[in-house]
């Protein structure tokens, strides 16, 4: 078994980004007890890009919610950056995009940005400068003064994003943020992450159903079985990604190398020839 935490230099004391140890997550239903996740353990370094890949009920968004504080493990631990999630959640040390932005609508894109520091008691001042500073990072800056009837999907989930950046955590936390979108808005809002994430140089989980997404947009694709979930392998990207080059990527050999790499971990079968897979 390989080791699930990221190659550091032995002399490094800079703490993962996220730490998850020996985690399992039992459910009580009406029909009686559920297990979701078993024997999770999982390390994410600093400005890490992971995904989470698995059939539907593998409990890849269970294991997320746990990383934010949203549930807690049944047995285990979860620390972000050294702390426990929950005083993790408490200090804002993450920001989290789910599927559907949720955007108020009665606010404006500045509105909705500018959410997390008004709840923060941040200064006006400082409000409007981080705004700004978002709406641009974002490409939304026309459109700071528009209420979400007024936005495209695609344009709603970068407002999402925006929000979920507005503490400036080091850490983004993501659900299927763009399973709703068309698949040219997709890959644009694909691109779009990679960029932000190396502009603001914070650690992504990821959460997809799509091969070609994790794939393009992760440094390491976690697969996870049938429930109960468990890591069944993490593949490693070798695609060579720069921020120059990555529109070309979805035409590298590599790159379809790598999806064939996940698709057959996904399948339980050997991944003859693929590089970079972490077997457990």
């Amino acid at each position: 078994m390989t080791s699930t935490t990221p190659a550091t230099s032995a002399t490094s004391t800079v703490a993962p980004a996220v730490s998850v140890t020996a985690v399992d997550k039992v459910f009580s239903t009406k029909a009686g007890e559920v297990t979701a996740l078993t024997g999770i353990d999982l390390a994410v370094a600093p400005g890490e890009f992971v995904s989470l890949i698995g059939p539907s009920g593998c409990g890849k968004s269970t294991l997320l919610r746990l990383i934010a504080d949203l549930d807690a493990p049944s047995t285990g631990t979860v620390e972000v950056f050294g702390t426990s999630a929950h005083r993790a959640r408490l200090d804002q040390k993450y920001g989290i995009a789910f599927q559907q932005a949720g955007l108020l609508p009665w606010r404006t894109v500045a509105g909705n940005i500018a959410l997390p520091l008004e709840l923060a008691g941040a200064p006006s001042a400082e409000r409007a400068a981080r705004v700004d500073e978002l709406v641009a990072l974002v490409g939304l800056g026309d459109f700071a003064d528009r209420f979400p009837d007024q936005l495209s999907g695609g344009m709603q989930q970068r407002v999402a994003i925006a929000r979920a950046l507005a503490k400036k955590p080091a850490l983004l936390l993501m659900d299927e943020p763009f399973g709703a979108l068309d698949e040219m808005t997709r890959e644009y809002m694909q691109t779009e992450l990679l960029r932000i994430a190396a502009d603001t140089g914070a650690a992504v989980v990821f959460v997809t159903h799509s091969i070609p997404e994790a794939v393009y947009l992760s440094d390491r694709v976690v697969v996870m079985s049938p429930r109960p979930g468990r890591i069944a392998d993490i593949v490693t990207m070798n695609l060579g990604r720069t921020a120059d080059r990555a529109d070309d990527l979805r035409e590298d050999g590599a790159f379809f190398e790598m999806i064939t790499a996940v698709r057959e971990a996904l399948h339980g079968t050997p991944v003859s020839g693929a590089r970079g897979v972490e077997t457990r």
